[in-house]
């Protein structure tokens, strides 16, 4: 049976904090809309306070979790441990996009100095924050630094006006045609 808690203490956030990598999972209203699960790294997340977490939102080719919270805001951040003691932790709540230009951006960011090309910063605002046993994911080791070295380069080589219209490219809408960025945005 798992635990649901109050909040996110120390000793949950310094766990959240172990794990390389975690999804986010959103869906549109429409019963015919794509629910959408994006993995997530880079060392991009940060605990804001026992209710409110937060990542900083990479440039990518889809944009589907902005889209999906602009119309409706739900979502559920999954962490799964892949060492030796299982674990699912599961947070629960309602997500808002960030963009440049709002202070709580430029702090998000700042906490992660070494990653380039963000175009959001997402956070959300946990209505329930639960774990599970985990028993049923396998075991895996990272390689290295578990960093595959293209996300940095790329954004690097676009440099902030190929990144701009790339994103003008590739987000301004969601797979189903939701509003994602306008291009005063990207």
């Amino acid at each position: 049976m798992g635990t649901v808690f109050e909040g996110i203490d120390e000793k949950l956030a310094r766990w959240i904090g172990r794990q390389p990598m975690f999804f986010v999972a959103t869906a549109p209203l429409a019963e015919d809309g794509h629910v959408n699960v994006s993995p997530r790294g880079l060392d991009c997340f940060s605990v804001l306070d026992a209710g409110t977490v937060a990542w900083v939102d990479l440039t990518g080719s889809g944009s589907e979790t902005i889209a999906h919270l602009r119309e409706n805001g739900r979502i559920c951040v999954m962490f799964a441990s892949f060492g030796q003691q299982p674990r699912i932790l599961r947070l629960h709540g309602r997500g808002r996009v960030v963009l440049p230009g709002d202070p709580l951006f430029d702090d998000v960011v700042a906490r992660h100095p070494s990653l380039l090309g963000p175009r959001a910063v997402i956070v959300v605002d946990i209505d329930r924050i639960a774990d599970s046993c985990g028993w049923g994911v396998p075991r895996m080791e990272l390689v290295d630094d578990g960093e595959r070295g293209i996300m940095g380069p790329w954004a690097e080589k676009k440099g902030p006006e190929g990144l701009s219209r790339y994103r003008a490219d590739k987000n301004l809408t969601s797979l189903d045609g939701l509003p994602a960025l306008t291009l005063d945005e990207v």
